[in-house]
């Protein structure tokens, strides 16, 4: 099961959160997904750190992590073994 993802692209526009992961570009509203990005300052918001397997993303400055399987609506079950 392959959990990289290829981030490259972060930002905000207003109350969106603007993502490129995996060649797509995805907006989402910040109130849906974070309360705690959505009531942090431009610099809390602009200060992040990508993680090496692009599974996540972290802001230090407010502690908040935001998984990019559960943005995307990605389940991963346990695989079952006989």
């Amino acid at each position: 099961m392959d959990l990289y993802h290829n981030i490259c692209e972060v930002r905000f526009e207003g109350n969106q959160f603007i993502l490129k992961v995996d060649g797509k570009v995805m907006s989402f509203y910040l109130e849906t997904i974070s309360s705690a990005l959505h009531n942090a300052s431009k610099i809390e918001r602009e200060t992040f750190e990508i993680s090496p397997s692009g599974y996540g993303i972290h802001w230090p400055l407010i502690d908040e992590d935001i998984s990019i399987d559960g943005l995307l609506g990605i389940v991963h079950s346990p695989e079952l073994t006989f």
